[in-house]
């Protein structure tokens, strides 16, 4: 039986107010609230409540037949939170179904998978912790920022305990191989590999409503049947792409949402299920090991890190920002270790892209790199106040050290406390 796996990235960056190079020192607050919320409102009214009603309505009409997944950065669901917490109540009301999957990431959207690996581990778990928080269950399946991936991330994501990851299909990698098959990690077998099937998703995102493109009109059943078409032997497809999609890159007007409706009607005329991403690669059989040795990502024709990483600007403003990692993670400034989180997501390095500033709201990428700067300049002014460049690795790593015994000491001690009152509670009730 053939399934598709749907899965959905929801992020949306906290943008950076207009900051000078005299503001440096001066002050500490770098963000645009105004320009944020209006965008976060804009996407909620336009897009994910809408999507969301869809969804439910997709659940309801086929019987708990339909399922997808979602990918929520932390600093996404710090913004509804705030601006739009009717969202919130709109995904609790999803996970109540059991159709809809959480998918764990870096907590700001960041690159730490590639720049800072303890960070990285650190950014997965703070947000599986608020995943678990807000929806009752914790993630088992990770979806990298920007679907960013190598054999040297599978292994830190398997050393975490997660047994699926979500990757994009790059014919470099693949070659001959279709994406429609479940992988593993180079020489980790226990890690499985969903592979995006990217024209099919494509197609969804990006080709819809385009009158000039050969297959257009798209209808849910030509959809479908594309799908069932593929070789037999090929049992998931996986389709993943930016839930703005419903409602923004293909408006209402389009049909998007009619179509979306239509599509499990079709699924089960053609015997195709819909499945999660765990839930499919914990009983499905591995077509065999995929070997990533450089980082790969979804974005552009080369799939690589080049949107965030391509010109000297990038690289300046990446290698700056996590040469302070260490550092901030000793921090217990609240403030401080808010704006690291925010300063990493990756859309702010994207606005300095020369040929791929996809969102940017600059007018050039020098313009958005200078901005930047002048507010990491002040962050690493505050950083340099509570632990000066002065201090050796070394005497760093020592203190880190200390810090991490002493916090473990604390764990243990507390545990201790609440096993302590547990048997007092016990025993007072069997008075």
């Amino acid at each position: 039986m053939k399934n598709i796996c749907f899965y959905f990235q929801i992020h949306q960056p906290i943008r950076l107010k207009r900051y000078r190079f005299f503001d440096i020192g001066q002050d500490h607050y770098y963000y645009d609230d105004f320009q944020t919320e209006e965008r976060v409102r804009y996407l909620v009214d336009q897009s994910y409540l809408p999507a969301n009603r869809t969804i439910a309505e997709m659940i309801r009409s086929s019987n708990g037949k339909f399922k997808c997944s979602f990918s929520i950065s932390g600093i996404a669901l710090e913004q509804f939170e705030q601006y739009a917490p009717e969202v919130i109540d709109s995904f609790k009301e999803l996970a109540k179904t059991g159709n809809v999957e959480f998918l764990a990431e870096p907590y700001a959207h960041s690159l730490s998978s590639v720049f800072d690996a303890k960070e990285f581990v650190q950014q997965v778990k703070m947000h599986a912790d608020k995943i678990e928080a807000l929806f009752g269950k914790r993630p088992t399946a990770l979806f990298n920022a920007e679907l960013i991936y190598s054999d040297e991330i599978g292994e830190l994501v398997a050393k975490m305990g997660y047994k699926t990851i979500l990757i994009d299909e790059a014919k470099h990698i693949l070659g001959w191989k279709s994406p429609n098959f479940v992988y593993t990690h180079s020489n980790i077998p226990k890690l499985k590999l969903l592979v995006r099937n990217y024209k099919l998703s494509d197609d969804l995102a990006f080709r819809f409503s385009k009158m000039n493109w050969s297959d257009y009109p798209m209808t849910a059943e030509k959809f479908i049947e594309w799908m069932a078409n593929t070789p037999e032997n090929e049992n998931i497809i996986n389709l993943g792409f930016g839930y703005e999609v419903f409602g923004i890159t293909q408006s209402a007007y389009t049909g998007i949402f009619e179509f979306l409706k239509a599509l499990p009607y079709h699924a089960m005329e053609h015997q195709i299920g819909f499945v999660l991403p765990s839930e499919f690669s914990k009983k499905s059989e591995s077509a065999g090991p995929l070997s990533v040795p450089y980082p790969i990502s979804w974005v552009g024709n080369d799939k690589d890190l080049t949107p965030w990483t391509g010109n000297d600007l990038q690289q300046e403003a990446l290698n700056k920002l996590y040469a302070v990692g260490e550092r901030v993670r000793l921090c217990s400034d609240k403030p401080l270790l808010r704006d690291w989180l925010i300063l990493q997501t990756t859309d702010h390095f994207r606005y300095m892209s020369h040929k791929d500033a996809y969102g940017t709201h600059y007018e050039s990428a020098y313009d958005a790199f200078m901005n930047y700067m002048n507010v990491l300049a002040d962050f690493m002014e505050r950083v340099d106040a509570q632990y000066p460049t002065t201090i050796e690795n070394e005497e760093l790593n020592e203190l880190l050290k200390t810090i991490n015994s002493q916090e473990l000491q604390i764990e243990t001690l507390e545990n201790e406390v609440k096993k302590l009152k547990a048997k007092k509670v016990k025993a007072a009730d069997s008075k």
